[in-house]
């Protein structure tokens, strides 16, 4: 079974690193892709999530990475092999799963864009740890233990980070990121669907950096 490259392990670092957190976007509406994620950036936000929840995150992934070449785009939610190719020739520079399959790992193992596989159990994360995968998105972060359940996986994975999502909150995000094995928190509060319906893009801009604040992170 071929193992996860360090060049892979390293290319999740760095999104993690430079962006400690990664909103998790959903496009209900297509002219609403541009815009919103580049309220989010210009918050301070430099990775972005962009889910396969609706049928426009394909043409989303495209076209924030060509209007915000500074940005780091991502795809979420991606859930079979064929949502993956898809992701990829789209230009998707990260792939979040909300779980885990052995042919995702695998597939991911040789994939241009390095994966963030989804675990909610020890079991799950035994899995991906066997392909060589060492950074790991926790989900639904709250309904799985949350702080407790990371705290209790430092013990048997020392060697292992995580990007809590699900249930995350801006007044919680702090906690999340000072465990020495979070690296890195994901969520929906960055982009309220409110905020979004009017098209309200000053106010995300101000939660992203509001939320980065609170974690006392200069975007």
């Amino acid at each position: 079974m071929p193992l996860l490259s360090v060049e892979h392990q390293e290319k999740i670092e760095f999104v993690m690193a430079q962006s400690p957190l990664i909103p998790v976007i959903t496009i209900r509406h297509p002219d609403d892709a541009i815009p919103l994620c580049r309220a989010l950036f210009d918050g301070g936000i430099r990775a972005l999530e962009i889910t396969l929840r609706t049928e426009h995150g394909l043409d989303a992934i495209r076209r924030v990475r060509e209007a915000l070449p500074d940005a780091i785009v991502g795809a979420g939610t991606v859930i079979s092999i064929d949502q993956y190719r898809d992701v990829e020739r789209a230009g998707a520079e990260f792939v979040i799963t909300p779980g885990v399959t052995d042919a995702i790992l695998d597939f991911g193992v040789t994939s241009e864009s390095p994966l963030l596989p989804g675990i909610a159990t020890a079991s799950e994360l035994m899995m991906g740890y066997s392909h060589g995968y060492r950074h790991f998105k926790l989900f639904p972060a709250e309904v799985s233990g949350g702080e407790r359940a990371l705290k209790a996986f430092a013990g048997p994975f020392p060697d292992v980070c995580f990007c809590p999502t699900g249930g995350v909150r801006q007044q919680t995000a702090a906690a999340y990121l000072a465990l020495d094995n979070v690296s890195a928190v994901g969520g929906t509060w960055l982009t309220p669907d409110e905020a979004v319906a009017s098209k309200d893009w000053q106010t995300i801009t101000g939660i992203a950096r509001a939320s980065l604040a609170a974690i006392g992170h200069r975007g």
